[in-house]
C-alpha cells in the first residue's frame, strides 16, 4: 500500500497471518494487492452479522478495519487456517468463503478453533463489502466465558 491509504506496521497484525493468507488464497485472481489490507477498498464496509457481544456490527473504511484488527494479538494468536471452500458468483461479483482458523488465546492458553463464512463483494478488483459470520460459542469457549464450572 502506498501513500496516505497505507496501513503502517504490518508487524502489529502478525497474530492474524493465517487468516490473511487464507483470505488471499480464497480471493486469488479476483483482487489486487500484496497484503490483506491492500485487498480492501479505501471505503470498504465490513459487517459482522454473527459475532460476539462488544464487537462492532459495522465498520467503514480500510483504516477502521485495520484499527479494529490491530489489537487482535492481545487476545488471540492464530497458528493456522484451513477448510477453505470458495463459491464465486461472477454475475454479481460476490465470493463466499468458508474457512476455519486455529490458534490459542493469549491469557488462558486455551485452544481457539472457529469456522467462518464471509460474503465478499468485489468491484474494480477490490473488496467493497464484507459480511462475516462466525461461531461465537467458539470464542467464548477459548476465552473461558462464561466461566466453566470446576
Amino acid at each position: 500500500m502506498s501513500g496516505e491509504n497505507a496501513v503502517e506496521n504490518l508487524e502489529d497484525f502478525a497474530a492474524l497471518d493465517p487468516f490473511f493468507r487464507i483470505i488471499q488464497e480464497g480471493l486469488a485472481g479476483l483482487v489486487d494487492g500484496e497484503h490483506f489490507f491492500d485487498l480492501l477498498a479505501e471505503d470498504v464496509v465490513v459487517e459482522y452479522v454473527i459475532s460476539v457481544p462488544g464487537y462492532p456490527r459495522r465498520v467503514e473504511g480500510r483504516r477502521a478495519v485495520a484499527d479494529l484488527y490491530r489489537g487482535y494479538g492481545d487476545a488471540m494468536v492464530l497458528a493456522g487456517a484451513d477448510e477453505l471452500a470458495v463459491h464465486h458468483d461472477r454475475d454479481k461479483s460476490v465470493v463466499v468463503l468458508e474457512y476455519a482458523v486455529h490458534g490459542r488465546t493469549v491469557h488462558t492458553g486455551r485452544a481457539y478453533d472457529n469456522h467462518f463464512v464471509s460474503v465478499i463483494t468485489i468491484k474494480d478488483r477490490q473488496v467493497t463489502h464484507w459480511r462475516d459470520y462466525l461461531d461465537p460459542v467458539a470464542v467464548f469457549r477459548a476465552l473461558g466465558r462464561p466461566a466453566e464450572p470446576h
